[in-house]
């Protein structure tokens, strides 16, 4: 199988933390859906990271889509509950993660604008805010957001909260400290940031090859023709 993603990407790592928690043998592939010479149109209509490629050549695109397929092909361990009070409150925490980034990225992409519309921004601000104190909430001082193991909803919290430190440590203005609003969230993240599969899906910045990308991507296709 095959991950097509980018390391910076939250929604990425949330799905690479679940690969490793399962311990899913996956190449991951980094790709710039904007850049002239990206494959990411030919896996995925929508053009959108990240895209979970088959080993028999189907696309699974969209984060939560990837997550319930892999939770399905591969039930062991499971990282969402089988329980329907458990599943729901999983799902639940996922929504808030990704429904936090998505505002997060709208905010920024309106700072960014010569013209921009206050209002417009203030509310993706407040999304921000108003979503980081749901899960405070939801966590308040338990180990774990369902039950007394890592699930796909810690996965998501982690993604999330990584990607706001991310942001500022690149340099982006975002007025909301996150840290300072929720001292016990803080220690929930440091907590699981020492997990394996969150200090190897860290976020950073990396170096895309176009070419090379190209080139993988051709290779592919002859496998999956002479297979």
């Amino acid at each position: 199988m095959k991950l097509i993603s980018a390391t910076p990407s939250p929604w990425a790592r949330k799905v690479r933390i679940v690969l490793i928690e399962k311990g899913i043998d996956c190449e991951v592939v980094n790709d710039v859906p904007w850049s002239p010479q990206t494959c990411v149109p030919r896996f995925n209509p929508l053009e959108k990271l990240p895209i979970l490629v088959t080993d028999e050549g189907e696309s699974v695109y969209e984060s939560r889509l990837i997550a319930e397929w892999l939770e399905r092909r591969f039930p062991e361990p499971p990282m969402i509950p089988r329980d329907d009070a458990g599943y729901l409150r999983a799902k639940i925490c996922e929504v808030i993660a990704d429904g936090v980034l998505d505002a997060l990225l709208l905010y920024f992409f309106e700072l960014g604008r010569t013209h921009q519309n206050d209002e417009w921004r203030e509310r993706q601000l407040r999304k921000v805010v108003g979503g980081v104190a749901e899960v405070f909430r939801l966590i308040a001082e338990a180990p774990f957001a369902v039950g007394n193991r890592f699930s796909l909803a810690d996965a998501a919290f982690v993604a999330m909260l990584g990607s706001l430190d991310f942001c500022i440590a690149q340099g982006h203005v975002l007025r909301f400290d996150w840290r300072a609003a929720h001292p016990s969230l803080v220690r929930y993240f440091e907590v699981h940031q020492a997990r394996p599969s969150v200090i190897e899906t860290r976020p950073v910045m990396f170096d895309y090859d176009p070419q090379a990308a190209m080139a993988a991507s051709a290779a592919d296709d002859a496998r999956l023709i002479h297979q």
